[in-house]
């Protein structure tokens, strides 16, 4: 029901939420990126066309990771931003990077496995690894245009306590209200659309050839289902619930109030922690993209088993098998 005056929101439940998400990612996308990169990197004159948006999802993620470490010290300290005006802007702008760089990037690869399926002989022959960079210039210069506008927003407000929003200051939310509905659609439902219908098309074409290759399925439903997750668990609740507190922020400050409005705030710093969480679930791609770095991956769990189970029964007489065959 409406009241005359909103009621105080619990503020204190992203201190407690967002830093223990922002360590786990950090340190699993750290790791998880770095590794990919690097056994892509190791190969770079031999990379595929996919490959090199993989490698730019990459990139994105490590641009937005290495700002975590200010943004832990930001909430640890209860919203007190320490590190002037401009970083808090340069943080927010990375993380929409990483955000929006990656569901692009997605998008590029959807595009690429469906030209490959549905019109592999006229047009997958005519694309190059040069086409690919050249797509991936522009998907960042996208990006970067679509963001930039945030940056003009007001990030930091008070003399003593200052805070760093990833939105704006409560003056300035009706028009950010505005410029947030035509980012989203620009940025992640036209892009969503595309890979669902890419998709979509996809799945049929498989379903009606008998001829079409095992490993091209299985690759495409991998990749499916990771896109998936992805869009479910991180895309698709931080768009739908960032602009609905944006919402409830304008009435909010018209003095129009419902008793779910603190439910709504809650539940988008939920989605901002699983949005994070697109950092280190976003390597699961190179494991789609490199067949080199998934048989590094099986060869790695095989090692960890032999050294763990020799761990727990050395009392046995449990010997290590070292392989040397693949050493000759």
């Amino acid at each position: 029901m409406n009241n005359t005056a909103c009621p105080d929101v619990n503020f204190g439940f992203e201190h407690r939420f967002l830093p223990p998400v922002f360590i786990s990612v950090f340190i699993v996308g750290l790791v998880a990126n770095g590794w990919g990169l690097k056994s892509l990197l190791q190969k770079w004159r031999k990379l595929k066309i996919i490959n090199v948006f993989v490698l730019n999802i990459g990139v994105a993620d490590i641009l937005y990771l290495l700002t975590l470490p200010f943004l832990m010290v930001y909430y640890f300290m209860g919203s007190k931003w320490i590190f002037g005006v401009t970083f808090c802007k340069i943080t927010r702008f990375c993380f929409n990077l990483n955000l929006y760089g990656s569901i692009g990037f997605l998008t590029c690869i959807s595009v690429y496995r469906y030209l490959a399926i549905v019109h592999p002989v006229r047009v997958m022959r005519r694309l190059t690894v040069t086409h690919s960079v050249a797509i991936s210039i522009m998907v960042w210069l996208l990006v970067s245009v679509q963001s930039l506008p945030n940056m003009f927003f007001i990030k930091t407000f008070g003399n003593t306590t200052e805070s760093c929003y990833d939105t704006t200051h409560q003056t300035y939310v009706e028009d950010y209200l505005k410029y947030s509905f035509g980012w989203t659609f620009a940025g992640f439902c036209v892009p969503f659309l595309i890979t669902l219908g890419c998709y979509g098309h996809v799945t049929i074409i498989l379903h009606r050839k008998d001829t079409t290759d095992k490993v091209l399925k299985q690759r495409c439903l991998r990749l499916l289902l990771i896109l998936i997750i992805l869009f479910c668990v991180c895309y698709i609740p931080y768009h739908v619930l960032r602009n609905l507190n944006l919402w409830v922020r304008v009435l909010s400050k018209q003095q129009i109030c419902y008793e779910w409005f603190n439910g709504v705030y809650v539940a988008h710093q939920i989605s901002r922690g699983l949005v994070c969480l697109n950092s280190g679930l976003n390597p699961l791609v190179y494991l789609h993209g490199n067949d080199d770095i998934s048989a590094q991956l099986r060869e790695l769990l095989q090692r960890a088993r032999q050294m763990s189970c020799c761990s727990f029964l050395s009392n046995s007489g449990c010997v290590p098998v070292t392989q040397t065959a693949d050493r000759d």
